[in-house]
């Protein structure tokens, strides 16, 4: 029997905890309804995804022109590039085509979207003068938008992805989790055939080097997760008292990783663009998500450092 198209919506969200309420009531509809249609025409995920990067790309291009309507294309491009990023998971889940390629195209592709952005706010930025002063911004442009996108963003979605994923594994187990760590991918990449693909090289290179950069930033909560990877054998295995306890604890926090994720970043870049002060979306990278980025990380290690002391003494 068929499932209804709300029951293939509600299979689609990984839990109410961790769902941005503009993708539940949005993106993942208008997604899920275009997963359905590719699904009838027999497309295959990947090339949703090759398609959202060529969006991506004309929605950074449009960006870095001052009029209203090529702004209005460019949100429009970007907003399609989005729900593509939607669809390619859902149309693989409807499908079954997961695959490999597949990986490493969804990781690739909203970095190809905002690396078109952030050019073509340098190249829009460039001619024109700074706010309040004479100066003009020509290489400040190209600085002050490396800074918001290779240090702020990249930082930022990368912890905000990781806390979601603990969230689902500490609530829902392994299998509800993409959860990993670079020990394990850093194996799999060592112990690949010497005729494996490149990319299965690339990816499990790159994702090992990933989930390094996590666990970096996260001392406290690996400390947690060390101790209690040497009492129980699975997450199963951890008693509901203290996985009620982390949830608790990082629930609050989820709000934080949506804001840090796409929508904010999105709204913040059509306001400035249509205002004609794009200055204003890099200057709130630097500035307001990186505050937001403190507080979540500073709290969620003092959890991790709680319940260490509490649990694992």
């Amino acid at each position: 029997m068929e499932k209804s198209f709300s029951e293939l919506l509600r299979a689609s969200f990984k839990s109410n905890d961790t769902e941005e309420w503009l993708d539940v009531y949005f993106t993942r509809p208008i997604g899920l309804a275009f997963a359905l249609m590719w699904a009838r025409l027999h497309v295959h995920p990947n090339a949703v995804t090759i398609l959202s990067m060529f969006l991506g790309i004309g929605a950074g291009w449009m960006m870095h022109y001052t009029d209203l309507w090529s702004n209005v294309i460019g949100i429009v491009l970007l907003t399609f590039a989005n729900f593509c990023d939607s669809t390619d998971g859902q149309l693989a889940r409807l499908t079954g085509q997961k695959t490999l390629v597949g990986r490493v195209l969804d990781g690739l592709a909203s970095d190809v979207w905002f690396t078109a952005v952030y050019l073509g706010l340098v190249f829009r930025l460039w001619p024109q003068q700074m706010p309040l002063v004479d100066i003009q911004w020509g290489p400040w442009a190209l600085l002050l938008c490396a800074v918001a996108g290779l240090v702020c963003h990249t930082m930022q979605c990368r912890l905000a992805d990781y806390y979601r994923q603990i969230h689902l594994y500490f609530l829902l187990g392994k299998s509800g989790s993409e959860l990993d760590d670079s020990a394990t991918q850093r194996a799999i990449y060592d112990n690949l055939p010497k005729d494996s693909s490149l990319w299965a090289r690339m990816f499990y290179m790159n994702y090992a080097k990933y989930c390094a950069a996590q666990e970096k930033s996260t001392p406290e909560f690996q400390a947690f997760r060390r101790n209690l990877r040497a009492r129980y054998a699975d997450v199963s295995e951890v008693p509901q008292e203290i996985r009620d306890d982390f949830r608790r604890g990082s629930l609050p926090l989820m709000k934080y990783t949506n804001l840090l994720t796409h929508n904010s970043r999105a709204i913040m870049l059509y306001i400035g663009c249509l205002l004609n002060i794009p200055y204003i979306y890099p200057l709130f990278e630097i500035v307001v998500l990186s505050t937001i980025y403190w507080h979540m990380h500073r709290s969620h290690e003092a959890l991790c450092r709680r319940l260490n002391a509490h649990y694992c003494r």
